[in-house]
């Protein structure tokens, strides 16, 4: 089952662009005693991930941040160089940290796979978000296949 309110973020690592290059981080240290919001996406540079998702928690981090978030954070079955450029195109430094989880052991960890072999896209992550409070979910948006009325920056504001 797909996480949920009440669970517990897996202890896995993903990886971030750090000062001199790749760094594995893991999800107790971004979880651990900080109030997160982590939405996923299950593309870097995809259409509506860079038209409407990224672009609402870039606008809108502040704001949540304003509510007591220690970190907004994107994940995406990426790899880190791929969501170090999209950050960047997308002005994303300082307002929300880009987590590639390349080998989908968060996503899968999560139960958020999104298969999409068939579409040639391979494994991907479903969309959602998540407010995570000293690792445990206290929110957990979801969205139905395709869909983007659940996860989206201005939902996660109002739920804090």
């Amino acid at each position: 089952m797909t996480i949920s309110v009440g669970d517990r973020i897996p202890s896995v690592n993903v990886t971030r662009m750090g000062k001199d290059g790749p760094e594995p981080v893991s999800t107790d240290d971004l979880f651990g005693g900080k109030k997160v919001v982590m939405f996923a996406v299950p593309g870097a540079f995809t259409p509506t991930c860079s038209a409407k998702h990224l672009p609402g928690f870039v606008e809108k981090a502040d704001e949540i941040r304003s509510k007591g978030v220690d970190t907004v954070a994107c994940l995406s079955v990426n790899d880190v160089f791929v969501m170090d450029a999209w950050g960047k195109s997308q002005n994303a430094g300082g307002k929300v940290e880009m987590l590639a989880d390349g080998s989908a052991d968060l996503t899968k960890a999560l139960d958020a796979v999104l298969d999409l072999t068939g579409r040639g896209l391979g494994v991907r992550s479903l969309r959602y978000a998540l407010v995570v409070d000293d690792g445990v979910v206290t929110q957990a948006n979801i969205e139905d296949g395709g869909g983007f009325e659940v996860s989206d920056a201005d939902t996660v504001l109002g739920q804090l």
